[in-house]
């Protein structure tokens, strides 16, 4: 899947450590399958595993969980078209935190 990654994304991903780096990429790859394998559906059936969901006060605005460890892993993205085709940019990521400006 194509995606695009905000300037705050990237600032936010260099803080990581290279564990919640590797955890965020293996949750990327859940994605990207669940992407392919989707058949004629516009969207995929995403990995219940990474919770995908709006976020709310925040229209246009997902969220997903990519770990439950100490801290917390979250990310948060839009879809948008890249090339004629659905894409997702990355817009926030690391704990709770992501929230306050998703």
């Amino acid at each position: 899947m194509k995606y695009q990654r905000s300037v705050r994304f990237l600032a936010d991903y260099q803080r990581l450590d290279d564990d919640d780096r590797d955890r965020f990429r293996d949750a990327v790859r859940l994605i990207n399958r669940a992407y392919e394998e989707r058949r004629e559906r516009a969207f995929p059936r995403w990995p219940v595993s990474l919770r995908i969901k709006g976020v709310q006060g925040a229209p246009g605005v997902w969220e997903m969980t990519w770990s439950f460890t100490r801290p917390d892993g979250r990310a948060t993205f839009s879809f948008i078209t890249i090339d004629g085709e659905l894409a997702i940019r990355w817009r926030r990521i690391g704990d709770h935190r992501v929230f306050e400006e998703p």
